[in-house]
This record gives structure tokens, sequence and C-alpha cells, in this order.
């Protein structure tokens, strides 16, 4: 514009970006009012979006009040086309972050929302945040006038020459990505090793899982590793599993009444340990004539992998507690060794004397 700057002016811009200001404190209020109701929901995702906003509108009103200020003031058209420009870039970048936050959130929601009390997966969260990202810095580029595509002509012969450099990272992100869509592994599930290291998937990264062993010690795998080695995951398909204790009794005792005394003893079991499956049937199952005691095997239910230990503990406890009861003997191999004058000959085993 051609004209003089006035105090007209001046006022009528102080006022704007005045408003602007005012507006922007008011609807952080609102939101923060917003914020605090969302807290009491179940869905966490009203809580991310709600912190997003609060980022956005009090600087889009900013944004706002400054821009209608810019046309109140008689300025030339290439101060007000940087100005505009300017607050175009500043509009675009508090959306970008805004968004790649609200994204970010909603992803760690879902996957923690579907990996229970674990830790969540991170490695989408860092995808999906980069990606929104530099997408968002690709429009500030088209907005300033810079042509990107030699930019993602440059990226993309460079993007070989770094692929070829960082194949073993590439190769960790790619077996992350595989193994969490193929929901092989999840974070919160309890998986086994061939190399023998066992626990809870803590976290998959776009580097690496981690297991927190039972002893609470962390164990670090590589992506990669983890999807070429022999794993057993006891969580998938059913987080509930069985446990085989092995229990063994006299020749002379009566079968029926192990059977029966033992079943009771699993019910009893069942019901009252923290960890065990209340509806579990009792599985007792005779299967060998040894040495000194017909061996049988006692299945048991448990409701995840570490609960086991607790009802296994407790179960032999009771059972032989219940044995002594019923005068049921469990008895205790003995091996005899006969010894003679420049020889020792060879030990021959036999059945104890029963002991209750």
């Amino acid at each position: 514009m051609n004209r003089s700057l006035t105090l007209d002016d001046l006022v009528l811009a102080g006022i704007t970006l005045a408003a602007g200001l005012v507006l922007a404190f008011l609807s952080r209020m609102l939101l923060r009012w917003l914020a605090g109701h969302a807290e009491r929901t179940r869905w966490s995702g009203d809580d991310v979006i709600v912190d997003a906003l609060r980022s956005v509108v009090p600087w889009a009103a900013i944004a706002g009040g400054a821009a209608a200020a810019a046309v109140a003031l008689p300025l030339t058209r290439t101060v007000r086309h940087h100005v505009d420009q300017f607050l175009q870039v500043w509009l675009i970048l508090v959306v970008t972050v805004s968004a790649a936050r609200v994204i970010a959130g909603l992803v760690r929601s879902v996957t923690q929302s579907r990996s229970g009390v674990a830790g969540s997966a991170t490695i989408f969260v860092n995808i999906t945040r980069v990606l929104v990202l530099a997408i968002g810095f690709l429009v500030v580029l088209q907005t300033l006038g810079i042509s990107i595509a030699p930019l993602l002509t440059a990226l993309g012969v460079g993007g070989l020459a770094v692929a070829l450099a960082l194949q073993d990272t590439l190769a960790n992100l790619f077996a992350g990505v595989h193994i969490l869509a193929s929901k092989t592994v999840q974070p919160g599930d309890y998986i086994r090793l061939s190399s023998g290291e066992e626990g809870y998937v803590v976290d998959i990264n776009w580097r690496q899982t981690t297991v927190r062993q039972l002893s609470n010690n962390l164990v670090v795998v590589p992506n990669g590793q983890l999807a070429k080695s022999n794993m057993t995951n006891f969580t998938r398909p059913e987080q509930q599993l069985t446990v085989l204790v092995q229990v063994g009794v006299s020749y002379d005792a009566d079968l029926d009444q192990v059977e029966r005394v033992t079943a009771e003893v699993v019910a009893e079991t069942m019901t009252e340990i923290t960890g065990a499956v209340p509806d579990h049937e009792p599985a007792i199952r005779f299967h060998t004539f040894g040495d000194s005691r017909i061996g049988f095997t006692v299945i048991l239910g448990v409701g995840e992998f570490s609960d086991q230990y607790r009802v296994k503990h407790e179960f032999i406890k009771r059972l032989h507690r219940r044995y002594r009861e019923e005068g049921i003997s469990i008895p205790a191999p003995t091996r005899t060794v006969a010894l003679q004058q420049g020889a020792v000959v060879i030990p021959q085993q036999r059945a104890g004397q029963d002991r209750p």
C-alpha cells in the first residue's frame, strides 16, 4: 500500500492482536476444563485429542490475530507476502507437531489396550511420528516455494547408500514390524527362546525386543535374531495353560483311593489358590511301573505362566499332607552296595521301606 502509517492503523492492529491473545487464553482455559473431563473417561484417545487441541487452538488464535493485524497495517506487497508466508509456515508446523502427537498417542493407546498391562510397542509410535513430521516438512518446503521433486530424487539415491550402510539396523526394523504385524509376539506375552532366554515381552521398538525375566532382569534381543530363532509363546493362542506334576506311590497303595484323594486335593487347590483355574477338571493319569513306585501325572490348570510355581508349590504341600492323613505311602528308593575284597559288586536298586 502506498499510504503512510497512521495512529488509527496502529490502534486497530493492536486491538486485533490483543483479541487473538485473549481468544488464545480463553480457548486454553476451556480446553483445560475439557481435559479434566476427558481424564475421567475410560477411553484414553480423548485425552490425546484434547491435549493436542491445547497446543493447536491457542497458537492458531494468535496467528489469526497477527494476520488480522497485518491486514490492518499499510504494508507493502512484498512485506505482506513474507508475513503471510511466515504465518502459514507457523500454522503448518504447529498443526504438524500436534498431528504427530495425536496420531502417536492414538497408536500408543491402541497398542496398550491390546497388550494388557505391559509396555507399548514403540516401534509403531515412532514410525507414525516420523512419517507425519516428514510430511509436514515437505508441505513447509512447498509453501516456501522450494520444489521438493529434486529433494525426493536425492533422497532416493542417497537412501540406497544409507540402506547398504545400515543393513543390520534396517533388518531389525523390518523384523520388528513383521513380528508385530503377524502377531507372533506382542508386548505382555511370555516367551522362551531356543537359546534359553525367557520372560515377559516388555517392549518391541525399532531395533530390539526387551524381555523381563521372572527375576526382574531385562534381556535385550535384536529383532532380527528374535525373528530367526525358535520360540515358544506361552500366552498365545491362549493365556491359560496346563502344568504337569509327577507323583509316585507305593505298589501296596489302593490306586482307586489314590486317584480319589488326589482329585480332591486338585479340586481344593484349583478353588483356593490365586492363579489357579477354578473350573479346571482334575486329570490324573497312571503311566509307569517304576523300580519302587507306580508313577502317575497330575495335570493342573493355571491362569498364566508365572502362576504355575505358586500353584505347584501349594499343591505338593497339600498332597503330601493329605497322603499322610490317608496312609498313602510315597516310597523312597534305596541302593544296596555289596563290597568284596579287591572288587566292588555292581550296585543293585531295590525298593526301600515305605515312607508315609
